[in-house]
């Protein structure tokens, strides 16, 4: 049966633009549709840096509609919508303000997919989060669907006036362009296997392919239970069971979430009160729990996270070592996953220090740590090795 490809490769345009999509689209188009779809023929749908949710969800409609083996490949930027916190695919048009009128709920990709049948559609997807994404992620895995394969990558935000490119899909186009296409997981471990350094500390996406016990992401968690809109009067009160409006119930004012004032600051480039907020939590969490307790050590991985965004690099690595250590000391296996995810974004910190002597100082820590910790990619502890010999031969 012929197979169905389509394309997305989708960012903004201006200020806001934190990865070149469209790029990659030359050298996925030069491979043939039928390696891409890994079918005997196959028909390529292409969408390249657009400017409207609603023509591409047009597309996804008609791809999903299709009989046959389906395979789409995203490119793209990862944000949040400031009203539901839910993410979005950034299109052309999209502004930190204005994500949920110009960009593409993600949600919607999974429910266009939903009625597929398990082991149809297969995913390959590379995202750059934005800020306010990226500490989403943390506490949320991205459900790309119960029945569909997904492998690929989410990676952090890139340095400041940096456009990133989408190196795990460029990666993945030029494997394909061999003329064969490997099974699908074997594509993505090849994929990875030939990536840098910087992406170690990248959120990796592996679901293979349905029927699985768990929608898609990189975490298992509750099905999803869409919300349906209350409604409202004009005057934007609660309509009852009989039409008649209803008046909220009064009680205590609820304390806010301080991750919403951290997200707040950030916003507004206050990182240092983001990163005393957090403080404040850890220290709390720390007498009330202990160091080792997972309330501590998620305001630790936050400040962590916070570090990054204020492009501290070597403040974030140092974090994320201690963490690291933390877990290790209090008996957690090497090969625990957040042992391993603290170890991975150190790593990819680490890569991103540019004064030698803490390079060195943290190095040698890491290398320590890599030993116990290699973590899930070859070559983890030799590219530490590597870059501590050439630090080393380079002259202060």
């Amino acid at each position: 049966m012929p197979g169905t490809v389509l394309l997305l490769a989708a960012s903004p345009v201006g200020k806001s633009r934190l990865v070149d999509a469209a790029s990659v689209l030359p050298v996925l188009a030069a491979v043939p549709p039928a390696v891409l779809s890994g079918t005997d023929t196959a028909n390529v749908v292409e969408l390249a840096d657009p400017l409207e949710p609603q023509a591409v969800l047009t597309r996804l409609r008609a791809v999903a509609a299709t009989p046959g083996p389906l395979t789409v490949f995203i490119a793209g930027q990862l944000a949040l919508d400031r009203r539901q916190h839910l993410p979005h695919l950034a299109l052309a048009r999209t502004t930190p303000a204005t994500v949920r009128y110009t960009a593409l709920p993600w949600q919607w990709i999974r429910e266009e997919f939903r009625l597929r049948s398990p082991g149809s559609t297969t995913l390959l997807v590379d995202l750059h989060a934005d800020a306010e994404a990226w500490g989403w992620l943390r506490t949320h895995a991205l459900d790309s669907g119960r029945n569909n394969a997904v492998f690929g990558r989410i990676a952090p935000p890139p340095s400041r006036r940096t456009v990133a490119v989408p190196a795990y899909m460029k990666t993945i186009a030029t494997i394909l362009r061999s003329g064969w296409r490997p099974p699908v997981e074997q594509l993505h471990q090849q994929a990875f296997g030939r990536l840098g350094p910087d992406a170690y500390g990248d959120v990796v996406l592996t679901v293979p392919p349905a029927p699985v016990a768990v929608p898609g992401g990189f975490a298992p968690r509750p099905p999803y239970r869409p919300e349906r809109p209350r409604p409202q009067t004009p005057d934007g009160g609660l309509v009852g069971a009989g039409g008649a409006p209803q008046v909220p119930a009064v009680g205590p004012p609820q304390p806010q979430d301080p991750h919403v004032q951290i997200t707040a600051a950030v916003q507004a480039g206050r990182y240092q009160d983001a990163d005393a907020l957090a403080l404040a939590h850890e220290q709390a969490a720390t007498r009330a729990h202990g160091v080792a307790s997972e309330q501590a050590l998620h305001w630790s991985e936050v400040r962590a996270d916070l570090a990054m965004f204020a492009r501290d690099s070597a403040r974030s690595c140092g974090i994320w070592l201690t963490v690291a250590e933390t877990r290790l000391t209090a008996g957690q296996s090497p090969d625990a996953p957040a042992v391993e995810k603290a170890v991975d974004r150190a790593h990819h910190q680490w890569g991103q220090v540019r004064d030698k002597a803490r390079a060195q100082e943290l190095g040698s820590l890491l290398a320590q740590l890599r030993t116990r910790v290699p973590g899930r990619r070859p070559g983890a502890l030799e590219n530490v090795q590597k870059q501590l010999r050439e630090l080393q031969a380079t002259p202060f």
